[in-house]
This record gives structure tokens, sequence and C-alpha cells, in this order.
């Protein structure tokens, strides 16, 4: 998910957690601006839009959460010059508000009330964004393993070709960017490069099991595309967040054949980017992808 240039940047959230019939989301009324708005805040020096969003959201709202589709971009002008607010779908996981000085109460309220609640009318576009997707039922997201060493250099199998001292920086960042998304699961193809890629998330997840997967490795892909591809039907299936580690031979096929048909926003099945330590989030809603957001590396 590439940086946009602006003056001001910011980023926030639809906050969002389950409701009797549709989600309830959560505005927060600032006292500054005695307005009602989603929560949002201006990155820190050197942060990224995630991770400010995550940040700012749980400062404002005293809620954690796991970050799931983006929303896209809004743009204004403020006495700093233009300002742009990228937002991201989020699910609340539960915490306590408590009035501060940005923010001094939260409300949970139904789509239909939000619209009638929020005081801007670039918000509305957002929140229609967020009610035409719909919660997720499912987030499949699909990392390229990080750099690994030369092949050249290398003188065993393959498969067991590690990963280079900046492949493990690159996991250790991806670590960090894909724990905002909640992941309940990891799996990876068998090479230990990719299994390396994920062992840092793993473990910020409180060392969880990285399930072997055989069949999404280049290897045993292509020589069964249709039965791979079955296996990650089945993955995405899984209610909930499932990251897969895969190779670059493997990801780009795997997304064109999930995007043909989904006609999905800005993805072109046949033209695939899967940069190394590269991560799609694929958001899937009763069953169907809605959404694929790629984010080429993990500090941007």
């Amino acid at each position: 998910m590439e940086t946009p240039h602006a003056a001001v940047r910011a980023a926030g959230c639809v906050l969002w957690r389950p409701g009797a019939r549709d989600p309830e989301i959560a505005l927060v009324h600032r006292p500054r601006y005695d307005d009602w708005s989603f929560p949002k805040g201006k990155l820190d020096p050197g942060e990224s839009m995630p991770f400010a969003a995550v940040r700012e959201v749980t400062e404002e709202t005293g809620q954690s959460l796991r970050l799931g589709a983006v929303l896209g971009d809004v743009r204004y002008l403020v006495p700093e010059g233009p300002k742009l607010v990228r937002y991201w779908a989020a699910q609340a996981c539960g915490g306590t508000f408590a009035r501060n000085h940005e923010t001094d109460e939260l409300r949970w309220l139904a789509p239909e009330h939000v619209a009638q609640q929020l005081s801007y009318r670039h918000d509305l576009d957002v929140l229609h964004r967020f009610t035409s997707i719909g919660a997720p039922s499912s987030v499949l997201i699909l990392v390229r393993h990080a750099k690994a060493g030369s092949r050249r250099q290398w003188d065993g199998a393959d498969a067991l070709r590690p990963l280079s001292g900046a492949g493990r920086e690159q996991a250790r960042q991806l670590g960090e960017l894909l724990a905002l998304f909640g992941p309940d699961r990891v799996a990876s193809a068998s090479p230990v490069r990719c299994r390396d890629t994920v062992a840092p998330l793993a473990a910020a997840l409180g060392g969880v099991s990285i399930a072997d997967e055989p069949l999404l490795g280049e290897d045993g892909y292509w020589d069964d595309p249709g039965a791979g591809l079955d296996r990650l039907r089945e993955l995405a299936a899984v209610p909930g967040v499932t990251v897969v580690c895969s190779q670059g031979g493997v990801i780009p096929h795997v997304v064109g054949s999930f995007a043909t048909g989904a006609n999905l926003p800005g993805v072109e099945s046949s033209e695939v980017p899967s940069r190394k330590a590269s991560a799609w989030v694929l958001t899937f809603v009763d069953g169907g992808l809605r959404l694929a957001d790629y984010y080429p590396r993990p500090t941007d």
C-alpha cells in the first residue's frame, strides 16, 4: 500500500462490532471542533499509514482492533495545505473508552444512524464504501517470502535455502505489519524461506504453530494447480484471518484466479504484482471475494 504525498497525512478506521442485525459503527465526538467523525489522526514522524490507523483509533476509542480492508482516501484542504486521510475497516476486539483531550464521547450506532450523526459529507462517502462491502466473513492474507540468500552461493537443496540478512529484517517488519490484522492462524509452503518469513509473526501471536501446506509452494502447486486452488479456497472459507506464505510463482496465479469475475477495482487478473516480502489482503464476504489490497513493502 503506497504512502501518498500530502502536506498533512492521517489515517483512521470505520471501527465496527457485530450488532443485532447489522454491524454497529463507532463515532467519536471531538470537543475542539464540536463534531462527530470516524476515529483518525495524523501520522507520527516515520510512521506508516496502517500503524497510524491502529494507534490513533486505539487512543481515541480505547478499543483494541484488527485491520481489515482499505476503504480508500479522503482529501480536503486544511490551513497547513492539502490533507489526505486513508481509512480502513477495522473490527473492534474489546476495550473501554475513557474521555481524553481529543475525544470526549464514543457512540456505537447502526449504519443509518451513523449517516445522520456524521458532521462531514466526505465521511458519508467512507460510510457508503463500508456498507457496500459489509462485514467480512473471512480474510486470507497471501505473503510472498522475504529475500533469500543467493542460489549461486548455496550448495544445498533449494527448498532449504534460508533468508538473507535483509530477508530476516523484512520478515521482522512483516511480523509487525501482519499482526495489525489479528491473524487467527498461520500457514506456509514447505521451503525454509517461506516458513522463516512468517516465523516472527507466529512468535508475536504467542508462538502459534505454522501449518505446513505443501500444495502451496511452487513445486506442489504446479503439479496440480486445481488442487492448490481448492486448498486455498478451503482456507479462505475458514472464519477469521488466515496468513499463508508462498512463492512468487504461485501468488499471481492465485490472486488472478480469485479475482476473475470478481470485478475488483485496481486488480488486473493478468498482471498481479508479487514482490518479495509483499502481501495481498483478500477480503471475503459470504464466500465471495470483495476486495484485494496489495502491500508491496511491509514498511509502506
